[in-house]
Protein backbone atom coordinates (compact mmCIF):
# COMPACT_ATOMS: atom_id res chain seq x y z
CA UNK A 1 0.00 0.00 0.00
CA UNK A 2 0.91 3.61 -0.29
CA UNK A 3 2.24 5.17 2.70
CA UNK A 4 1.20 8.70 4.14
CA UNK A 5 5.01 9.80 3.50
CA UNK A 6 4.88 8.74 -0.35
CA UNK A 7 2.46 11.75 -1.42
CA UNK A 8 4.89 12.70 -4.57
CA UNK A 9 4.47 9.36 -6.14
CA UNK A 10 3.15 9.64 -9.39
CA UNK A 11 2.86 6.09 -11.49
CA UNK A 12 4.69 5.75 -14.29
CA UNK A 13 4.63 3.46 -17.55
CA UNK A 14 8.14 1.57 -16.13
CA UNK A 15 6.12 -0.48 -13.73
CA UNK A 16 3.54 -2.64 -13.85
CA UNK A 17 -0.10 -1.51 -14.82
CA UNK A 18 -2.83 -1.41 -11.97
CA UNK A 19 -0.03 -2.51 -9.43
CA UNK A 20 -0.38 -1.91 -5.81
CA UNK A 21 0.95 1.65 -6.04
CA UNK A 22 -1.00 2.82 -9.18
CA UNK A 23 -4.34 1.08 -7.40
CA UNK A 24 -4.02 2.84 -4.40
CA UNK A 25 -2.54 6.34 -6.06
CA UNK A 26 -6.01 6.33 -7.90
CA UNK A 27 -8.32 5.30 -5.09
CA UNK A 28 -6.67 8.34 -2.91
CA UNK A 29 -7.51 10.58 -5.76
CA UNK A 30 -10.93 9.34 -6.39
CA UNK A 31 -11.38 9.64 -2.80
CA UNK A 32 -9.79 13.07 -2.01
CA UNK A 33 -12.01 14.73 -5.36
CA UNK A 34 -15.33 13.03 -4.22
CA UNK A 35 -14.59 14.31 -0.51
CA UNK A 36 -13.68 17.95 -2.40
CA UNK A 37 -17.21 17.48 -4.14
CA UNK A 38 -19.29 16.87 -0.78
CA UNK A 39 -17.36 19.52 0.79
CA UNK A 40 -18.78 22.47 -2.07
CA UNK A 41 -22.11 20.81 -1.87
CA UNK A 42 -22.36 21.23 2.10
CA UNK A 43 -21.34 24.66 1.85
CA UNK A 44 -23.53 25.36 -1.27
CA UNK A 45 -26.19 23.89 0.82
CA UNK A 46 -25.84 26.16 3.38
CA UNK A 47 -25.44 29.19 1.43
CA UNK A 48 -28.60 28.54 -0.09
CA UNK A 49 -30.62 28.45 3.46
CA UNK A 50 -28.99 31.49 4.70
CA UNK A 51 -30.15 32.75 1.65
CA UNK A 52 -33.70 32.05 1.50
CA UNK A 53 -34.96 35.46 2.26
CA UNK A 54 -37.43 37.09 0.99
CA UNK A 55 -36.90 40.01 -1.86
CA UNK A 56 -39.29 42.28 -2.10
CA UNK A 57 -37.92 43.42 -5.83
CA UNK A 58 -38.94 41.32 -8.12
CA UNK A 59 -35.87 41.80 -10.26
CA UNK A 60 -33.60 40.18 -7.29
CA UNK A 61 -36.04 37.69 -6.81
CA UNK A 62 -35.87 36.59 -10.35
CA UNK A 63 -31.70 36.85 -10.82
CA UNK A 64 -31.66 35.12 -6.87
CA UNK A 65 -34.04 32.21 -8.31
CA UNK A 66 -31.93 32.01 -11.68
CA UNK A 67 -28.70 31.94 -9.47
CA UNK A 68 -30.27 29.03 -7.03
CA UNK A 69 -31.59 27.15 -10.26
CA UNK A 70 -28.04 27.27 -11.44
CA UNK A 71 -26.03 26.17 -8.49
CA UNK A 72 -28.91 23.17 -8.15
CA UNK A 73 -28.31 21.96 -11.80
CA UNK A 74 -23.91 21.91 -11.01
CA UNK A 75 -25.19 20.17 -7.81
CA UNK A 76 -26.72 17.74 -9.99
CA UNK A 77 -23.93 17.52 -12.25
CA UNK A 78 -21.78 16.56 -9.10
CA UNK A 79 -24.00 14.05 -7.82
CA UNK A 80 -23.56 11.95 -10.92
CA UNK A 81 -20.55 12.36 -10.76
CA UNK A 82 -19.88 10.84 -7.16
CA UNK A 83 -21.69 7.94 -8.53
CA UNK A 84 -19.19 7.48 -11.42
CA UNK A 85 -16.08 8.25 -8.82
CA UNK A 86 -17.94 5.57 -6.35
CA UNK A 87 -18.18 3.04 -10.06
CA UNK A 88 -14.74 3.64 -10.46
CA UNK A 89 -13.75 2.93 -6.70
CA UNK A 90 -15.87 -0.19 -6.87
CA UNK A 91 -13.25 -1.16 -10.52
CA UNK A 92 -10.01 -0.24 -8.29
CA UNK A 93 -11.69 -3.07 -5.28
CA UNK A 94 -12.60 -5.39 -7.99
CA UNK A 95 -9.79 -5.00 -10.32
CA UNK A 96 -11.25 -4.25 -13.49
CA UNK A 97 -9.78 -0.13 -12.90
CA UNK A 98 -7.85 1.02 -15.66
CA UNK A 99 -9.52 -1.13 -18.36
CA UNK A 100 -11.37 -0.25 -21.05
CA UNK A 101 -14.55 -1.57 -20.48
CA UNK A 102 -14.65 -1.63 -24.20
CA UNK A 103 -11.69 -3.76 -25.53
CA UNK A 104 -10.06 -4.63 -22.43
CA UNK A 105 -6.99 -3.09 -22.61
CA UNK A 106 -5.38 -0.16 -20.38
CA UNK A 107 -6.92 2.93 -21.12
CA UNK A 108 -2.99 4.71 -19.99
CA UNK A 109 -2.08 6.41 -17.15
CA UNK A 110 -2.09 9.80 -18.50
CA UNK A 111 -5.24 9.56 -19.16
CA UNK A 112 -6.77 7.92 -16.07
CA UNK A 113 -4.53 10.82 -14.26
CA UNK A 114 -6.80 13.57 -16.18
CA UNK A 115 -9.95 11.66 -15.71
CA UNK A 116 -9.69 9.10 -12.83
CA UNK A 117 -13.32 8.12 -13.79
CA UNK A 118 -12.78 7.18 -17.14
CA UNK A 119 -14.11 3.60 -18.88
CA UNK A 120 -12.83 3.50 -22.04
CA UNK A 121 -9.59 3.96 -24.00
CA UNK A 122 -8.79 7.22 -25.92
CA UNK A 123 -9.36 5.22 -28.61
CA UNK A 124 -12.73 3.61 -27.82
CA UNK A 125 -14.28 6.96 -26.42
CA UNK A 126 -12.95 9.06 -29.93
CA UNK A 127 -14.86 5.62 -31.72
CA UNK A 128 -17.39 6.64 -29.53
CA UNK A 129 -18.22 10.41 -29.69
CA UNK A 130 -17.78 9.36 -33.42
CA UNK A 131 -20.87 7.51 -33.32
CA UNK A 132 -22.55 9.56 -31.47
CA UNK A 133 -21.92 12.80 -33.99
CA UNK A 134 -23.46 10.48 -36.88
CA UNK A 135 -26.32 9.50 -35.12
CA UNK A 136 -26.63 12.79 -33.42
CA UNK A 137 -26.68 14.05 -37.44
CA UNK A 138 -29.38 11.80 -38.37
Amino acid sequence: MLSISDETYVPSESEPFMGDRQREYFRKKLLSWREDILRESRETLQQLQSENQNHPDLADRASSETDRAIELRARDRQRKLIAKIDAALKRIEDGTYGYCEETGEPIGLKRLDARPIATLSLEAQERHERRERVYRDD
